[in-house]
C-alpha cells in the first residue's frame, strides 16, 4: 500500500458510465457479467513498443471503490437516476475479476492490457480512471524508456514537475519516468510516496543572491560539502562559472579530501560548453567532477550531443518528459469484447468501424508472449482464446494481422502468458512488486527486444498475431455483422 493520501475517485468517471448504469438495472442487465479489453492503437512517437505502467494506481482505485453520501446526494439532485439505481450504488463494490501484464512490461498495439470480467455496471464504471491511469503512466514509461536509451548509459533525471499538467501528473509522472529507467527525479513528493529518489542542488537564483559568483559557490559547498553540484551559467559559464566552481572545489573540498562533486549547465551550446568544461575541469585536478546538463532536452538533443563528442555525464530532462510534448497522448480504449450467460457461455463481440484500425479483437483471450530459447530474444506475441494453449514444443508459424502475407516461422521458442491475475471475486489476488522490482523488471524485458524493435526512427513491426480459432472467430462476426 502506498502512502499517497486516500481520496475516493469513485466519482472520477465519465457521467455515461452513470447513466448506462442506470439503463442496465432498468433493463435487468446489471448483473450480466461481461468482458472489457484496455489496449491501445499505436505507439507514440513511431516507436517500436511501448511501456506499461499505472497497474498498482489502478489496485489501489479499485479496492476503494464506493460511493459516499454526498455522491448519492449529488446524483440524485440530478433527476434523472431511479432510486433502485441510487441504492444500488450506496452497497458498491467491485466483485468481479481482473487480468493485466505486470507493469514495465514492453507492449504493443491492439493487444489487452488489462482484462476486466465483471457485471455489466461494474466493468463500465472502471472505465474512466482505468484509462487515465494506463494511458497516462504508460506515455511517460515509454517517452522515458526512449530518453533513457539514447543516453546511452549516461544517468538521466526526470526534472519536469513544474511543467506537468497538474500535481497528480507531476507525481506519478516521476514514478513513470523511473519505470522507464530514469535514475530520479526533483519531485520531493514522489520520493515521499513512491520512493522515487528525489534529489537536487541549486537554482539561479541561489547565485543571484550573493554579492558575487564566487561567494554563492563557495557557501553552497560548505553546506552541502559531500554533494556539492554548481550551477555554472548564470553569468559566463566558461569566463567566471566554470573558473569560479574550480576555485571554491579548491578551497572548501579538496582540504577536506572530498573529490566527489558536480557542475551543471542549463543554457548555450551543450556540446562545446561541455567540452570546454571537461577540459578545465581535468586540468584543475578535478577528473572526478561530473557535468550535468538540462535545458529542453529529449531524445533527439540528447543522441545529436553524445554524436558531437559532448563530456556530459547526467541529463535532466523535464517538460519534453514530463508532458511527453512530441506525442502528448496514448490513446488507450476500453471495448467489450464478450458477454457470458447464466449458464457460464461466452460470447464474443467486436466492434467494426469503416477505420480497420479501429476494428476490435473479439472474446474473453490470453496474450502469450514467445521467446528464443537459445537468445532469451522476444520473437512474437500471440493472442488465443481464453481456452486454447500454446504448444511450445514444435514449430509455428506466425502472420502479421496488418499484412497476412508476412509470415514467419517460429521454433526452439518457450511460451509464456502476459496477462496476470490481479483480482479474483473482487480480492486481491496479486502481490505487489516493490518499484525497484518494476523499474528492474522493465530494464530487462527491453533487453529481451532486437535492436531493430528498440530504432527511433523505422523500427521493425514486432508480430502481435491471433490464434487460428480466435481469427476465425473474428473473420465470422466480421461476415455476420448485426
Amino acid at each position: 500500500m502506498t502512502n499517497e493520501k486516500q481520496r475516493n475517485l469513485t466519482m472520477l468517471c465519465d457521467f455515461y458510465e452513470l447513466t448506462m448504469g442506470n439503463g442496465y438495472l432498468a433493463a435487468g442487465m446489471d448483473e450480466r457479467v461481461t468482458y472489457f479489453d484496455l489496449f491501445f492503437r499505436s505507439v507514440p512517437d513511431g516507436g517500436g513498443f511501448a511501456i506499461a505502467a499505472g497497474l498498482e494506481q489502478i489496485i489501489d482505485y479499485v479496492q476503494d471503490l464506493h460511493f459516499d453520501p454526498e455522491d448519492i446526494d449529488y446524483l440524485r439532485g440530478r433527476g434523472i437516476f431511479s432510486e433502485d439505481f441510487l441504492r444500488y450504488l450506496e452497497n458498491f463494490r467491485f466483485t468481479g475479476d481482473i487480468w493485466a501484464v505486470p507493469e514495465g512490461t514492453p507492449v504493443f498495439p491492439r493487444e489487452p492490457l488489462l482484462t476486466v470480467r465483471a457485471p455489466a455496471i461494474q466493468a463500465q464504471l472502471l472505465e474512466t480512471y482505468m484509462l487515465c491511469a494506463i494511458n497516462h503512466q504508460s506515455l511517460i514509461a515509454t517517452k522515458a524508456n526512449r530518453i533513457v536509451r539514447a543516453a546511452q548509459g549516461r544517468k538521466v533525471l526526470e526534472f519536469g514537475s513544474r511543467r506537468a499538467q497538474g500535481a497528480d501528473a507531476a507525481i506519478v509522472g516521476a514514478r513513470a519516468a523511473y519505470i522507464g529507467g530514469c535514475a530520479g527525479t526533483a519531485c520531493a513528493i514522489s520520493d515521499q510516496i513512491y520512493g522515487v529518489p528525489a534529489g537536487g542542488t541549486m537554482a539561479h537564483a541561489w547565485v543571484q543572491m550573493f554579492d558575487t559568483e564566487l561567494d554563492a559557490f563557495r557557501a553552497y559547498c560548505k553546506t552541502y560539502p559531500d554533494s556539492a553540484t554548481l550551477l555554472v551559467d548564470t553569468y559566463n559559464t566558461l569566463q567566471s562559472g566554470v573558473p569560479n566552481a574550480i576555485r571554491a572545489f579548491d578551497e572548501i573540498l579538496r582540504p577536506l579530501g572530498i573529490e566527489k562533486c558536480g557542475i551543471r549547465l542549463d543554457s548555450g551550446d551543450l556540446a562545446y560548453l561541455s567540452r570546454r568544461a571537461r577540459q578545465m575541469l581535468d586540468e584543475a585536478g578535478w577528473p572526478q567532477c561530473t557535468i550535468t546538463c538540462s535545458n529542453a532536452l529529449d531524445e533527439y538533443l540528447i543522441r545529436d550531443l553524445i554524436s558531437q563528442g559532448a563530456c556530459i555525464d547526467c541529463f535532466g530532462v523535464g517538460e519534453r518528459l514530463i508532458t511527453a510534448k512530441s506525442d502528448p497522448v496514448f490513446g488507450g480504449v476500453y471495448k467489450l469484447t464478450a458477454v457470458e450467460g447464466t449458464d457460464g457461455t461466452i460470447t464474443p463481440k467486436i466492434k467494426i468501424s469503416e477505420n480497420v484500425g479501429k476494428i476490435t479483437n473479439p472474446h474473453f483471450k490470453k496474450v502469450w508472449r514467445l521467446y528464443a530459447r537459445d537468445t532469451g530474444k522476444a520473437l512474437a506475441d500471440y493472442l488465443t482464446v481464453y481456452d486454447e494453449t500454446v504448444d511450445d514444443s514444435g514449430t509455428m508459424e506466425i502472420f502479421d494481422p496488418e499484412a497476412t502475407w508476412k509470415r514467419k516461422e517460429v521454433y526452439d521458442f518457450r511460451a509464456q502468458e502476459l496477462l496476470q491475475p490481479i483480482f479474483r471475486g473482487g480480492e486481491l489476488v496479486y502481490e505487489k512488486p516493490s518499484l525497484e522490482q518494476i523499474k528492474t523488471y522493465c530494464a530487462a524485458q527491453v533487453g529481451t527486444l532486437w535492436d531493430e524493435v528498440l530504432r527511433f526512427e523505422n523500427p521493425h513491426r514486432y508480430y502481435v498475431d491471433l490464434s487460428k480459432k480466435l481469427w476465425d472467430i473474428k473473420n465470422g462476426l466480421l461476415h455476420d455483422r448485426k
